[in-house]
């Protein structure tokens, strides 16, 4: 891609200085908002909080959730005003989340927890994690927690019936309608257009590539899909039905009847809330809770910043984060030089002994899932136990990439297995010719232009037997890596492959998976593993430096427009072999 900057007017008469002073200007406002920044960041990097009595922690539900949270940023204030801030998402994390539900468990200052809010973006499986820390904390603790937010949606409702008390606005509405999974078909588009993509892939189910040869689902992907909406499903109404003390049938029929419609009421009057209050009420309603009318909230950034007890050990397990799609080079998600770049320190830590690899992956690049495999080996051959946690996708190249450790967990609504494989080309022949494009080439062999005219002109029957060959070599290797780790045979893995998505409570009796646990599970596993009782924790990669977060922004670094420039040249560089599942959207 050529972008070409041009100064139209250098031939015309110089404009007046307004525009000139106004740039001087902002130039101005901008260094002195950096300097700022960096003597505020001075006194007040990481700054550690000191919890007080009547603490309540204020567990956020809205945002979005991510696995590994950041520390708190003290340069916010200055770079919510920049442009290119203006479009970040705010995030919260899962580790801090959990990690500040221990705290609060064992600190006596902590009085109960508020869970506030009821649209955040997260998947079942981390939900569920939510949800079960949320539980042990009540059991272990004796303390309360109560939840309110102006709408709930399915999910984030599922979190807060662990709630002794729920409350909702006036004016809100809980979205208890079922889980569905909608899906866009691009065929008859490009059809229209004149592109044709010219598909490649083993596996009845793999059903990513699906939209763009078909125009709705096959039953094969219907069957699938099917299948573990309504396990998720069944999870959600069985720990609602158990906890707010309405039978199931009722909640299926809630769903049916589309109660997010009715009015707040209706909500109260049905059990699915205990009273329906206006936002300004919980103020009073904490004051009673926490027994001070001075008691403090605590957002789970701040709550993160108390310092916790180092373990008197110099013994190690490391957590190794894989959150995102698999990519070759560059781009957002998880990449291969970046995993292995953590797993080369990792393995040059001799206090480490174990390494938990939390994996939070739909799949991706099937080149960058072998290289992380072959990293996670290499973990194994310096005598690292390695056990994998699931989060909300392990699958297909996030399940390559996992196959190799000693055990795994997963959640129960956990997506895993996806063992499948495919390739894009797109075919842009009938739209060259729409447009007037002609093509020649001139070449020293057979297939010299190969890459350029499967695009082009599109693949002949040689040229569509030779990828397809690539391909099935791919899946044998995938199925073979898979074998391997799980101790079974090839054909085995095959009878439970084809691209076929699985949850994690089924995965179990497949052998994909070995036990249905966390991240806490695994970590005690991978302890287990090394035979240490004693030991701390490292968490790899580091979390981003705050101030160096703002000088790349400013300079204009790892921008999305370099990002999706980075991406188009890897798409054109050479044709797409993936492993990956199409993520479902859960509302």
């Amino acid at each position: 891609m050529q972008i070409f900057m041009t100064n139209r007017d250098q031939h015309q008469p110089r404009r007046g200085g307004c525009l000139r002073g106004c740039l001087i200007a902002l130039a101005i406002y901008f260094v002195c908002s950096f300097i700022c920044g960096l003597i505020l960041g001075d006194m007040f990097s990481s700054p550690k909080v000191k919890l007080e009595d009547y603490s309540i922690y204020n567990l956020e539900l809205d945002g979005t959730l991510v696995e590994q949270g950041q520390d708190s940023n003290p340069f916010a204030d200055v770079m919510k005003d920049l442009p290119m801030y203006g479009d970040q998402v705010e995030t919260t994390g899962l580790d801090q989340i959990l990690d500040n539900i221990r705290l609060a468990e064992q600190d006596d200052k902590i009085k109960g927890i508020y869970l506030h809010g009821g649209t955040m973006s997260m998947a079942p499986a981390s939900a569920k994690a939510i949800r079960d820390r949320l539980q042990l904390f009540k059991q272990r603790s004796g303390k309360w927690i109560i939840a309110y937010a102006d709408d709930y949606n399915a999910t984030n409702y599922y979190v807060a019936t662990v709630a002794d008390k729920i409350y909702l606005n006036f004016t809100g509405h809980i979205g208890w309608h079922g889980t569905v999974a909608q899906k866009m078909y691009y065929t008859r588009l490009m059809e229209k257009v004149g592109v044709e993509m010219q598909i490649l892939k083993v596996g009845t189910y793999k059903s990513a590539v699906e939209p763009f040869f078909r125009t709705s689902m096959s039953e094969a992907d219907r069957q699938q899909t099917k299948l573990y909406l309504q396990g998720i499903w069944d999870e959600y109404r069985q720990a609602v039905s158990a906890a707010r003390g309405i039978s199931e049938a009722d909640l299926d029929r809630y769903a049916d009847e589309f109660i997010e419609l009715e009015n707040a009421e209706r909500f109260a009057a049905c059990q699915m809330v205990d009273s329906v209050v206006y936002r300004e009420d919980m103020d009073e309603i904490l004051r009673i809770m926490s027994g001070s009318k001075d008691y403090k909230l605590m957002s789970t950034a701040k709550l993160a910043n108390v310092e916790r007890p180092k373990a008197k050990t110099k013994e190690r397990v490391a957590v190794l984060y894989a959150e995102g799609t698999i990519n070759a080079d560059g781009g957002d998600g998880i990449t291969a030089e970046g995993i292995l770049k953590q797993i080369k320190k990792i393995k040059k830590d001799d206090q480490v002994k174990a390494v938990v690899f939390r994996v939070n992956s739909p799949g991706g690049s099937a080149d960058a899932s072998e290289e992380i495999w072959h990293g996670v080996k290499d973990l194994q051959a310096k005598g690292l136990p390695v056990v994998v946690s699931m989060g909300d996708y392990a699958a297909s190249g996030g399940y390559y990439i996992s196959c190799a450790a000693d055990y795994i967990y997963a959640e129960p609504t956990t997506l895993t297995g996806s063992i499948g494989i495919f390739g894009t080309i797109p075919n842009v022949k009938k739209l060259r010719e729409k447009i007037g494009l002609d093509m020649d080439e001139v070449g020293t062999h057979k297939h010299s232009g190969l890459n350029a005219s499967i695009i082009f002109n599109g693949m002949n029957k040689e040229e569509q037997a030779m990828m397809q060959a690539m391909i099935e070599r791919g899946y044998d290797l995938f199925t073979r890596r898979c074998a391997d780790g799980r101790k079974t045979t090839q054909d085995e893995i095959k009878k439970i492959a084809e691209g076929r998505v699985w949850l994690g409570k089924d995965a179990i009796g497949i052998g994909l998976v070995d036990s249905l646990g966390n991240i806490s599970d695994a970590i005690t596993k991978a302890a287990e593993l090394a035979g240490i009782e004693s030991y701390d924790i490292n968490y790899y990669p580091e979390k981003k430096d705050p101030l160096e977060e703002m000088i790349k922004m400013l300079s204009g670094e790892d921008t999305e427009e370099e990002r999706l420039i980075a991406r188009i040249k890897t798409f054109a560089k050479e044709p797409r072999v993936l492993m990956l599942m199409e993520p479902v959207i859960f509302k």
